[in-house]
């Protein structure tokens, strides 16, 4: 790391999905003794520092993105004490920890919900959320015609007659951030968990807070940002910036603690706003999570994900999967070639100058799980259909045995089904074998916290074949080559330091990638 860096430049992150990580107390679920009895296993794979999504109070109606109390543990994860211990153990191990803040919304069972439920229309138990009155003579359409992002109306009418917002599901009621009690409530919440100790949070729908003056109707057009491009205009408006200033503000008296924003917006200049610095540290880019497996659009991806963090004076932040899209061995086509794919692409982003998450399950091979209806537990999916559910890359990980649940609970009834399939790629299977893909990421995290090749936030291009690229770090001189055409390739001149499969005649081959210095 540069003399003066933040820890967290080069970092690679690793995100726990809770749930489904590790299950200590056999109710079928994870939970944060259980994250706890894995340290080691995160020491060992060399990660730098946790994401843990939400382990707070909520009825689970989003499995933890609904908090009822966001400045508590809910009794299914464990204890406060059980997170204090899981902190000191995590620190002396050297792994920072972040946790999620949901600074949009609220469970509807949260304390001031219930008050806003019982006041009358107007009241100020209903300023902190987002209630108006319907249109039509009796008030009996929904204020405008805004849809949830899980299906269905944005809007729910409750039994005086008036409507709340809920973007997401109708159990997620929006905050009004024009409410001064909501910002000095996400205050508390900050100030709580980084007096407990922890490094950091991951901002949840962090371009989402603030609604466009009026809330009016959706425009229907032609999206103007492109047929490609993630674009709704509920969403990065303006005002937002002076909530993550406020979150700044609070970050800056803690020093050696940072914010990472999850922030769906394309358009590079207002991506970049994120980054200024009196806002948010880091912002997740999701250009490689859209883009298909072709060396061409990967390329574009990459150097339109470059420029806008060099243009704020931040790191880049990069991410291949999370607990809401497809796992990646799935999305490059599936079974060996998808493993393939998904194990070059991993190469390519350990490469990248700056930050790496990794979600977890990834370092194993993982693909989604074909559930089956009665089985599925996404809020999504019960609205929108299981094909845009979530489960599939949720299911909990495989540890060790030849049958589910794999060593990931005592109780063989784990909260999402586990398949028998996966007794070849648990960690166990994979630990000892070099040519596992677990290898292959420990290997490649190992190299990239050690060798003097991954240095400097400049890449050049090398001229390349049809379907391949290649790119150097200009200042310690590592290459990335990536073949995505269906011949092998012949190599850059240098030393192999690692390749995603074996070479072949010393040539790259398809569907793989390889450093060189």
């Amino acid at each position: 790391m540069a003399t003066g860096a933040a820890w967290w430049d080069q970092a690679v992150f690793y995100q726990v999905y809770v749930r489904s990580f590790a299950d200590s107390d056999g109710d079928g679920v994870g939970d944060l003794e259980g994250i706890r009895g894995k340290l080691g296993y995160l020491e060992l794979l060399g990660v730098d520092a946790l994401w843990l999504t939400p382990f707070y109070r909520s009825p689970m109606a989003d499995h933890g993105y609904d908090i009822a109390d966001p400045r508590d543990v809910d009794p299914m994860f464990g204890t406060l004490g059980d997170f204090d211990v899981l902190l000191t153990e995590a620190h002396k191990r050297g792994i920072k920890v972040t946790v999620d803040v949901v600074p949009n919304h609220t469970s509807n069972t949260h304390a001031w919900f219930k008050s806003a439920m019982a006041a009358p229309p107007g009241g100020p138990e209903r300023d902190r959320y987002i209630f108006r009155d319907g249109l039509g003579p009796r008030g009996d359409l929904p204020p405008n015609n805004w849809v949830s992002a899980f299906g269905g109306p944005a809007w729910t009418r409750v039994p005086d007659g008036q409507w709340y917002l809920h973007l997401f599901s109708p159990q997620q009621p929006d905050l009004n951030w024009a409410n001064h009690e909501v910002a000095a409530d996400l205050e508390r919440t900050l100030r709580f968990w980084l007096d407990h100790g922890v490094d950091g949070f991951r901002v949840d729908v962090a371009h989402g807070m603030a609604k466009p003056p009026g809330l009016p109707d959706m425009d229907p057009r032609v999206n103007p940002l492109g047929p490609s491009e993630f674009y709704d205009p509920r969403f990065d408006n303006d005002r937002v910036h002076e909530i993550h200033q406020m979150i700044r503000k609070v970050l800056d008296e803690y020093p050696g603690t940072m914010a990472a924003g999850e922030i769906w917006v394309t358009d590079e200049e207002r991506l970049a706003r994120y980054l200024r610095p009196d806002e948010l540290h880091l912002a997740f880019d999701f250009r490689l999570v859209l883009t298909h497996f072709d060396a061409d659009a990967l390329r574009t991806a990459i150097e339109r994900s470059l420029a806008v963090p060099k243009s704020a004076g931040a790191p880049a932040t990069w991410t291949l999967g999370n607990h809401d899209v497809w796992r990646q061995v799935s999305r490059y086509g599936g079974g060996e070639r998808g493993v393939r794919r998904a194990r070059a692409m991993a190469l390519v982003e350990l490469a990248l100058p700056g930050v790496v998450y990794l979600y977890n399950g990834e370092e194993l091979g993982l693909g989604n799980v074909d559930l089956p209806p009665e089985a599925l537990a996404d809020p999504r999916a019960k609205t929108s259909g299981a094909e845009f559910g979530r489960d599939a890359s949720r299911v909990p990980l495989p540890w060790e045995g030849d049958l589910p649940p794999f060593g990931f609970s005592r109780n063989p009834r784990t909260w999402l089904p586990m398949p028998a399939s996966w007794a070849s790629v648990t960690v166990e299977a994979q630990l000892e074998d070099p040519a596992s893909t677990l290898s292959l990421y420990r290997q490649a995290i190992e190299i990239r916290k050690s060798h003097k090749a991954f240095s400097g936030d400049d890449l050049e291009w090398y001229g390349a074949p049809a379907g391949c690229f290649a790119f150097r770090r200009r200042g310690g001189g590592l290459v990335c080559a990536l073949n995505t055409s269906a011949s092998p390739i012949a190599l850059p001149p240098g030393e192999v330091l690692l390749s995603s499969v074996p070479l072949v005649n010393g040539k790259l081959p398809p569907d793989a990638a390889a450093w060189l210095v």
